[in-house]
Formats: structure tokens, C-alpha cells, sequence
């Protein structure tokens, strides 16, 4: 199993992308700017996209995504999310006024957009690889996922703050090769941090205490021009692990 960082940075400006990973060819976690990455041709692999929720970071390129290789879509794009996600999406992007509705093109019985809900807890089985939807603590409804096949697994733990539920169900596992976790602000933004429903290293710290499982762990979604001071604190913080920070293009053979 292959998983390739597109975009993994909480901002934009120059070299930055938000959030978006693939996972072999065909899905994609989340569909950030990082999309804008991929040739026409690599996109036009892609058959899932599971969202972790609704905010613009996560989901903006989708309707680049679906418009740029309409003319080669035989299957649907299917977006798995959980159903406030998916209300979202069709509310304020795929409503004719932002972006056209391409769950009704070219036609409504043959659409390239279709949608699947989700719930916390559900897991899917796509050639070979569970994904696994978690349970987060955002200002909107979020979630992480357990990605896995017969010998690895990862994790992605989305837009999220102190919760209990992400790492309890990690902790539900046998194995966990690599974590992928957010960690937005600096400590002197911990006000912030808590309002946005975002960790900063010492939430983060309390929180990676609860992981049973000694993975790999790359931090992600940080705040640009903050990446320094987020690094910094975070080692500081967790001596257990060996933390790195996610930059882009990254691929890990799993």
C-alpha cells in the first residue's frame, strides 16, 4: 500500500498545499489543494475521495477535481463523508451557483459524482484495503480514518482537539505502522487552538499518551510561518516519539 502526501500544510502561499492524500491511484483522503499536484492522468485514477469533514482546506478541489477530467470519467468519483459533510457540499459548492451539480451530470442516472454516506465506526473494503471512519472533536462534524490491509495500517486523524474516541479505537488494534496527526498552532495560541477545536503541542502531547502503538508520526496542518515554533514545541513535548513534520511529496511504501 502506497500513501502520498499531496498537500499537508493548514495554509497556502508559495510551495504550500492543503490537505489531500492518496492512497495507491484511485482514492484520495480529503481534497485540498494538494490535488492541483497531480497530472490529468493520475487523476483520472482517482474512484474515492473520503472526507474527513466539510471545512475549504479539505474539500476545495474537489469541484477542480471532477471539472478536469469530466470528459474521462466512465465510473463515478464517489465521495464517502458523513452526511453533514455531504449536506455541505451540496449546499454552498455543487448548487449551480458556486460550482455546477455534477451528482446530475451528464445525467442524473449516469452522473460522475455520486455520493455515499457514512458513519463513525463504518469500515469499507476497496480492492484489498479497509478504511475505517473515526470519530474526532472539530468545530464541525469530523473525522480521522484507520486505513489497512492484510499486513499494515495508518491513520489520519483529521481536523481535531482532546479526544478520547480517535485513539481508543487505534488502541482496538493490533498494529499501527505510521500516524499521521494535526497539529495547528503554537502553544501561545492555545486559546485559539481550543476554539478552532485544534491541537497545539501540549494537547497534542496529552493526547499522543493515550496511543498504545509506537508508529511512525508525522505532524500535519500546521499553521504557515509556524512550523518552526510548532516543531520546536512538539519535540520538546513528546520525547516517546520521533516526530517529523510532513512537508509535501512525501511517499511511504507501506
Amino acid at each position: 500500500m502506497k500513501l502520498r502526501v499531496l498537500g499537508c500544510s493548514g495554509g497556502v502561499g508559495a510551495g504550500l498545499r492543503t490537505t489531500s492524500y492518496m492512497v495507491d491511484d484511485d482514492i484520495l483522503l480529503d481534497a485540498g489543494s494538494g490535488v492541483g499536484e497531480l497530472f490529468l492522468e493520475e487523476m483520472s485514477h482517482i474512484r474515492h475521495i473520503f472526507l474527513s469533514h466539510s471545512h475549504m482546506d479539505h474539500t476545495a478541489f474537489i469541484p477542480f477535481l471532477v471539472d478536469s477530467i469530466f470528459e474521462r470519467l466512465t465510473d463515478p468519483i464517489i465521495i464517502h463523508a458523513q452526511q453533514e459533510t455531504i449536506d455541505a457540499l451540496q449546499a454552498h459548492i455543487f448548487n449551480w451557483v458556486m460550482w455546477p451539480d455534477f451528482s446530475k451530470l451528464p445525467r442524473e442516472d449516469n452522473a460522475v459524482l455520486k455520493y455515499e454516506p457514512m458513519k463513525p465506526g463504518e469500515k469499507i473494503w476497496i480492492n484489498g484495503r479497509q478504511i475505517e471512519m473515526i470519530a474526532v472533536n472539530h468545530t464541525v462534524p469530523g473525522v480521522g480514518y484507520r486505513v489497512s490491509n492484510e499486513t499494515c495500517a495508518f491513520a489520519y486523524s483529521g481536523d481535531t482537539s482532546t479526544n478520547d474516541n480517535f485513539w481508543n479505537v487505534l488502541n482496538s488494534y493490533d498494529n499501527l505502522d505510521l500516524l499521521i496527526v494535526e497539529v495547528a498552532f503554537a502553544n501561545r495560541q492555545s486559546k485559539l487552538a481550543q476554539m478552532a477545536k485544534h491541537y497545539c503541542p501540549a494537547t497534542l502531547a496529552e493526547d499522543l499518551s493515550k496511543l498504545k502503538h509506537n508508529p511512525d508520526v508525522y505532524i500535519t496542518h500546521l499553521k504557515p510561518g509556524e512550523e518552526m515554533a510548532i516543531l520546536s514545541e512538539v519535540k520538546a513535548a513528546i520525547r516517546r516519539f520521533n516526530l517529523k513534520t510532513l512537508v509535501g511529496d512525501e511517499v511511504f511504501q507501506l
